[in-house]
């Protein structure tokens, strides 16, 4: 049974990270299975740091991307938004080129809160990193 509330389409929720970091970074959603989503991010010249590693901050860009992405899609978007409130992430084996996959999985979906594992692993299906993030569940108003 899936988690999802709304229609999902690839082509649609790609176009969403149009003009964000994510598209900067070359995130693109591959897989919504029926309790997570997938997704994939090149490790080149845009997420590597100076030392020619992934940069931390580019896995976890990647986390929270595909994260809040299933938080919503578990919503009716027309009453209520789920946004980041806290994330965590262990970076656990370095990557130097390639693509990372990151792979967003439910631990705790509450009607105020959301918890959202995601483990990113390299192209050989090596951990890299796994992160923790919550979603707050709030009510969705008009933009100004």
């Amino acid at each position: 049974m899936s988690l999802w509330k709304q229609q999902i389409d690839l082509d649609i929720v790609n176009g969403w990270n149009a003009r964000t970091a994510g598209e900067a970074l070359g995130i693109r959603v591959t897989e919504i299975g029926a309790d997570f989503v997938r997704g994939t991010m090149p490790v080149d010249e845009r997420t590597r740091q100076p030392f020619g590693l992934l940069h931390g901050g580019a896995s976890v860009l990647l986390a929270e991307t595909l994260g809040s992405l299933a938080a919503n899609l578990c919503l009716d978007p027309a009453k209520e938004l789920a946004v980041g409130l806290d994330i965590n992430a262990n970076h656990l084996r370095a990557v130097q080129s390639g693509q990372v996959t990151g792979t967003a999985a439910p631990l705790h979906i509450g009607r105020t809160t959301q918890v959202w594992e995601i483990r990113i692993v390299t192209d050989k299906d090596e951990l890299s990193c796994i992160a923790r993030l919550t979603m707050a569940v709030v009510p969705r108003r008009e933009r100004a």
